[in-house]
């Protein structure tokens, strides 16, 4: 009898243990993030005090290793939310069927941030925030380095900035990504890119993980950033000498949120993009920690004077587009050429681009035709982009471009490793004879 009671119990006990594990597991949801801690802490703060008994993990990622990181566990996922800013990731990860539908309950969300859909029209990520993309300074910095204040992207290719702008690089964040790629479609492939090479010229450096521009510009390590709105804004708020500016050549787009298919745990997953959608959670984003760009009209009435509003200022992002179908179609390939042509090969770049600069101040004071005609060649070596926008939007050709890049040691294999090292020696020899050719022209003068 006894020994029929402890068996009993023993089994209840194993039933009990299951049913809470079962218990803590349907509690528990798994986000995948490329977000700051600084956000995600006051997000799984306010959602597990919201949800007694809730378990919010971070998993933290960049944009694009998150990306690759689904890609690969898709056969057995653990993942339940992916959280980011750039809708070009949601879509490959759409793309992949990496994501599940889901259309949140919430109300009064804005249809579409500027002239872009808020959410996916099929239901599988949402927007829950407009990102914009844009310069941020150290005022102490150029105070007393005496540098102008740059509000386009044009005006950081002045001479004046050489050693002084940091950035990050889109195969390591996708915020710069989606800033690289907006650029590319305001100013045209080639334009884009000239553009892009000659602002890299002036580059102090090009760090790790998007945090560090922010980083660098707040500590005064160098005096410009390219960000994301929320990394200046919130660097305001938090006091730090700092200040930030849309360009007009830019776009405001929304940052998502998504349940990755297969989710463990759905339920709470869908639970957990309601709230970031209601008027509470819409409201964190104010936090003098997060300034970002809320969805919902209302959540404006509280932030504090002077904070950009998209939903009905038309002249943030109103110059481009942004025409997330093309992004995706070439999103491998811009990361690829950005890594080859800039980032590991930003000692030469900046060479080239810096003899080129000394070669036009020279000619500003002593014109030279023939000098004229070696510096024009110089800047066509420099510009020149080995792929043509048509051949980088190819699938065949974009899917070729799946490495992990996150520092130089992080070789590529295959046809991949094969391309890239073809760009490299044709870039490589063009920046070299471009410093020549500058170097030419200014012993001329």
């Amino acid at each position: 009898m006894q020994k029929r009671m402890f068996a009993k119990s023993i089994l209840a006990l194993a039933v009990l243990g299951c049913s809470l594990g079962l218990q803590a597991k349907d509690k528990s949801i798994t986000v995948v993030t490329s977000f700051p801690k600084d956000l995600t802490a006051i997000y799984k703060a306010a959602f597990e005090k919201k949800f007694p008994g809730t378990k919010v993990e971070i998993l933290n990622k960049s944009t694009s290793s998150g990306v690759k990181y689904l890609q690969e566990i898709k056969g057995k996922n653990t993942a339940d939310i992916f959280w980011a800013s750039a809708p070009d990731a949601f879509e490959v990860l759409k793309g992949d069927q990496l994501l599940q539908r889901y259309v949140s309950k919430a109300t009064g969300i804005s249809p579409r941030v500027g002239a872009y859909p808020t959410s996916d029209p099929q239901g599988y990520y949402t927007g829950f925030a407009a990102s914009g993309y844009g310069i941020m300074w150290n005022t102490r910095y150029i105070e007393a380095k005496k540098l102008p204040v740059a509000k386009e992207w044009s005006d950081l290719k002045d001479p004046i900035y050489y050693g002084h702008v940091g950035i990050s690089s889109p195969s390591r964040s996708g915020t710069t990504h989606l800033t690289i790629e907006t650029v590319l479609q305001g100013l045209g492939w080639e334009r884009g890119w000239a553009e892009w090479k000659e602002i890299s010229g002036n580059l102090k450096t090009v760090t790790e993980r998007s945090f560090g521009v922010p980083d660098g510009v707040n500590s005064g390590q160098f005096g410009y950033g390219i960000v994301i709105d929320f990394f200046g804004l919130s660097s305001k708020a938090s006091g730090f000498p700092v200040d930030f500016v849309y360009p007009q050549v830019t776009a405001v787009v929304p940052a998502n949120v998504g349940i990755v298919a297969n989710a463990p745990n759905a339920k709470l997953a869908q639970q957990f993009v309601d709230y970031l959608l209601s008027a509470e959670g819409q409201e964190l984003l104010l936090d003098p920690k997060i300034r970002r760009l809320p969805v919902r009209g209302d959540t404006y009435a509280k932030a504090p004077a002077g904070y950009p509003n998209p939903l009905t200022d038309p002249t943030i992002g109103s110059a481009v587009k942004f025409d997330l179908q093309v992004s995706k179609s070439r999103y491998n390939v811009v990361s690829a050429l950005f890594d080859v042509m800039i980032t590991y090969r930003l000692d030469e770049l900046r060479a080239a681009v810096r003899a080129i600069q000394l070669a036009d101040q020279a000619l500003v004071k002593n014109p030279n035709a023939e000098a004229q005609k070696l510096v024009a060649e110089a800047r066509r070596l420099v510009f020149h982009v080995p792929v043509t926008a048509e051949m980088a939007s190819k699938k065949e050709f974009n899917s070729i471009f799946t490495a992990k890049r996150k520092k130089a040691s992080d070789k590529a294999q295959g046809r991949q490793a094969e391309i890239e090292q073809q760009w490299d020696k044709t870039i490589k020899e063009n920046y070299t004879k471009a410093k020549e050719l500058a170097d030419k022209a200014k012993s001329m003068l």
